[in-house]
């Protein structure tokens, strides 16, 4: 692993048992899965490269829009989703038909592959990316980092 995917997942870590807030992001007191993306995001680059308009939780299913995956090709670098690695960012689709709107960063990859995202109801954690959770992803990103 890289320099900057070691520091990907440390920061991230750091991250672990904030509780779940529906639009925050400040590590400790609350975060969304975006917000985790966010506050890891300011932690490695500085600002934020746009302001995140407000969201419902429902996000932007009413529209059918997917504007979580083009904000992360806006500003993540897409990769195939087969080859990932420590730091990389996964897109879930969390129900078939749906957009996808759920954001976790891998944590580790091999045998036992995890990830660490934000989850309504358990704050921020540390899951294995099981069977099921694979199943939900749909698009693989980098942090625009040197050495990622």
């Amino acid at each position: 692993m890289s320099g900057s995917r070691q520091e990907i997942v440390k920061e991230t870590r750091t991250w672990l048992g904030t509780p779940y807030r529906h639009q925050a992001s400040v590590k400790g007191v609350g975060a969304d899965c975006l917000g985790l993306l966010r506050g890891v995001w300011r932690a490695l680059l500085g600002t934020e490269p746009e302001r995140v308009p407000s969201y419902s939780v429902d996000w932007s299913e009413p529209q059918g829009e997917e504007r979580m995956w083009a904000a992360a090709c806006r500003h993540l670098l897409p990769k195939d989703v087969c080859e990932l690695e420590p730091g990389d960012v996964l897109l879930f689709r969390m129900r078939e038909g749906r957009v996808a709107k759920h954001v976790g960063i891998v944590s580790a990859v091999g045998s036992a592959p995890r990830f660490i995202h934000a989850y309504s109801g358990h704050g921020v954690v540390e899951n294995t990316l099981s069977a099921p959770w694979r199943r939900r992803v749909v698009a693989c990103f980098s942090f625009p980092l040197e050495g990622t």
